[in-house]
């Protein structure tokens, strides 16, 4: 879990310091572009004077999650495995992995007054390390009540729980969060550090929130209401008492809520749910390929506008992608007709698509549209992706070394524009580096730190294959290049990087 100025589920795993903030400005102004006149805003009838009385008809469905587990632990012991280990109190028996009890606390909500319970995957899941022995729901009276795990999905960080009364159980319903507006109120009920039914209220700060985590689901409503660890689960309501997102995550330096939020929309949650209530299996949408936002450099290397689109870095053979023709270097502007931009991913419109079907994309290849057609397979499991690689070579040699030669000619572009000194690829030096003899490119000999090619990690060693979609065999070719991006006022140049052991990938550098 990390803690510093990043997103991080929210578990109990700690203390907090506690603070309080209040107040609320009773109006403000907005000036009018037109008129460049002020004008009185005040909030629209209905603005909340107490949240009490919706508290009290939403809280007896939230309820406490906690679970016991068995979790995977190695042996710590240094002299494992030697006629030592008895020294510490590890004989023979105990030399593999061992395992010990651990339990976590989390958040949850009622949906049925037959006992379903929705909460995350992540508070119910021993993070592949082992597994879990127990699950208990409390209710905020204390009742406790074993629970049946019926479906998680770990995608997406839900789950699904059964609890059996035998009396009828207070529940609440989703919402619509695609009604969702930046400033309506919000109010987020949980545990927060196992301090029972806690619950506090803030603002959408933001409606489809993409993290840079990565994933199909980096899709967020943002909220400044307070969740700190134990909240995750747990339910965001409207003001109609609906539940419109669950608190998944925040964004915290030091590990506490700094008003900064996420919860699963229930547009994208509910569905799954009822899926996971009927026992059925999560299918998502898969085209194999290994993609990257288009950021401003990206952006600037292909001299296309910022933020919409995604770069294709490589393309996994036989899948879809590749069978549609996607290319690595493509950059995808449309799926289906939607276009793809940080709050509408790639990753979310793919795995929104129903396996099977086929569905146009638009995309940008060397500066010229075109619109493919791709069959939409079926996505793997999280394991399966977490093992699968794009690229079928092997490392070769450890010794990567060469001699540097004589300064090549136009050698002082290369190094003045872009900050490496490079020399054509030949045979010897494939070798040397683990690549094929008929391996084409530039070879990087050496690399300014201060250049924005060496921020951007590029080393001793790695082979530039192409620039701006251009081979370069020779240094006259990527000094060609350069000149061309410069006459057309492009900041940065976008180089096909290959490095040892590793598959190509794109990466725009800066000229200088």
């Amino acid at each position: 879990m990390r803690y510093a100025y990043g997103v991080t589920t929210a578990l109990l795993l700690g203390g907090a310091a506690l603070s309080l903030a209040t107040g609320f400005p009773a109006g403000a102004q907005v000036a009018q572009n037109d008129a460049g006149q002020m004008q009185n805003v005040v909030p629209r009838a209905g603005a909340p004077a107490s949240f009490a009385d919706l508290t009290q008809q939403l809280a007896p469905a939230v309820v406490n999650i906690s679970t016991r587990q068995r979790v995977r632990v190695e042996n710590q012991n240094p002299f494992a495995g030697t006629p030592f280990a008895d020294l510490f109190g590890g004989g023979p028996q105990q030399q593999g992995p061992q395992t010990r009890e651990a339990q976590s606390l989390g958040s949850g909500f009622i949906i049925s007054a037959d006992g379903y319970v929705v909460t995350n995957n992540h508070v119910i899941t021993a993070d592949g390390k082992g597994e879990v022995e127990s699950i208990t729901v409390t209710m905020p009276d204390g009742t406790e009540y074993p629970a049946k795990l019926i479906g998680r999905d770990a995608a997406s960080d839900l789950a699904v729980l059964k609890i059996t009364t035998p009396k009828a159980l207070p529940f609440v319903k989703f919402g619509d969060s695609r009604n969702a507006r930046v400033g309506d109120w919000v109010i987020a009920i949980g545990n927060p550090f196992g301090l029972g039914g806690t619950v506090t209220s803030g603002i959408i700060s933001a409606v489809y929130r993409n993290t840079g985590q990565g994933g199909a689901y980096d899709r967020y409503l943002q909220t400044d209401a307070s969740i700190n660890r134990g909240n995750s689960g747990g339910p965001m309501f409207d003001m109609k008492g609906q539940v419109i997102g669950i608190n998944n995550a925040i964004f915290s330096p030091t590990g506490g809520s700094v008003g900064i939020g996420f919860a699963i929309p229930a547009e994208i949650a509910a569905p799954i749910v009822g899926r996971l209530m009927k026992g059925e299996t999560i299918e998502r949408g898969y085209l194999g390929i290994r993609i990257q936002p288009l950021n401003e450099d990206l952006a600037d290397s292909l001299g296309i506008p910022h933020n919409r689109g995604e770069f294709v870095q490589a393309v996994e053979p036989g899948k879809g992608a590749a069978l549609a023709g996607i290319q690595p270097g493509d950059v995808v502007l449309k799926v289906a007709g939607k276009e793809v931009s940080p709050e509408q991913t790639l990753s979310f419109l793919v795995a929104n698509s129903a396996p099977g079907t086929r569905i146009p994309i638009e995309l940008m290849r060397d500066g010229k549209r075109m619109t493919l057609s791709a069959t939409v397979g079926k996505r793997p499991s999280e394991e399966e992706l977490a093992q699968q690689s794009f690229d079928p070579n092997q490392p070769g040699e450890d010794d990567n070394g060469f001699n540097k030669p004589p300064k090549q000619q136009g050698q002082g572009l290369v190094e003045r524009a872009v900050g490496v000194s490079v020399l054509p690829m030949n045979p010897q030096i494939a070798r040397q580096l683990g690549m094929p003899e008929t391996t084409t490119g530039l070879v990087i000999n050496a690399v300014d730190a201060s250049s924005d090619a060496g921020a951007k990690g590029l080393q001793r060693g790695d082979v530039v294959l192409s620039a701006n979609y251009r081979p370069v065999a020779s240094v006259a070719d990527l000094e060609a290049v350069i000149q061309a991006a410069k006459t057309s006022n492009r900041p940065a140049l976008l180089l096909r990087v290959q490095r040892r052991g590793q598959p190509a990938t794109y990466l725009p550098v800066r000229l200088r």
